[in-house]
């Protein structure tokens, strides 16, 4: 699980109500208008700007993504492709059907590679399927996105509505209170559900996104060695380009 966004919102979540408590109770900081308003404005506004395929695929999928974290780093998967060719090299293909693999992607590509697929399949496949996968991703990171940039703005059109309400019936003060109460708690509620919920976890996944494109194309790029039974120091070096400055170093200072 990647703990960092559920800290940062929970963080957020406990600033925000340690306010509010400083200062009265929760209950007068719900008003079901101002729900209505941002919720149902951003869900309509939503819908507006994606395919329902597109909603069905990358909410869900960038929610998961955003709370979970990458069972391998991309050291890890040099050394695992490194051993796998050990493995490859000294058992042949078939001893590759024996090795437990926790990444499924690359799982998926060691067992082409054991049952005999030709270079071009296995290549055609891993790409279609990590293309397939970052699209859902970036659909997701977009959505999240498009959430956060229109919730404010739905927090102004709350206000302006509380606002107009509110100067409608000046006359009688006992309807100035609840109007008042619709035009800031809008704006609010925009803000927080931007700010701390659907930005954040937008740009939580386009990092993602940028690391799960250079995770599967180390992985591709590995499994092909592996098909064409490169040693394993070949696979080792060639793959040590994807790691960062930093971690080339430590991985060629670690005898293969």
């Amino acid at each position: 699980m990647d703990l960092t966004t559920g800290l940062g919102l929970l963080a957020g979540a406990a600033v925000v109500v340690s306010l509010i408590l400083m200062g009265g109770d929760l209950r007068t900081f719900y008003d079901v208008h101002a729900v209505i308003v941002i919720f149902g404005g951003s869900f309509a506004a939503t819908l507006i700007r994606f395919p329902l395929q597109s909603i069905l695929h990358g909410v869900p999928l960038g929610l998961k993504y955003a709370f979970t974290m990458r069972r391998m780093t991309q050291r890890d998967l040099v050394d695992e492709l490194a051993s796998l060719a050990d493995v490859a090299r000294k058992q042949g293909p078939l001893g590759l059907e024996k090795v437990e693999i926790d990444d499924p992607f690359l799982a998926k590509g060691v067992r082409y590679v054991a049952d005999g697929y030709d270079a071009n399949f296995i290549r055609e496949t891993l790409t279609r399927d990590r293309e397939t996968f970052l699209t859902h991703l970036d659909e997701g990171q977009k959505i999240y996105r498009a959430i956060g940039d229109c919730a404010p703005a739905f927090g102004m059109v709350g206000t302006l509505i509380g606002m107009v309400q509110m100067f409608a019936n000046m006359t009688d003060p006992s309807k100035l209170g609840p109007f008042m109460a619709i035009a800031l708690l809008a704006t609010l509620y925009g803000a927080v559900v931007a700010n701390i919920l659907c930005l954040p976890i937008a740009d939580k996944l386009h990092g993602k996104l940028a690391d799960e494109e250079v995770n599967r194309t180390l992985i591709i790029d590995g499994v092909l060695m592996l098909r064409e039974a490169k040693s394993p120091q070949i696979v080792r070096e060639m793959l040590l380009a994807y790691l960062p400055e930093a971690g080339q170093e430590k991985a060629e200072a670690v005898p293969a």
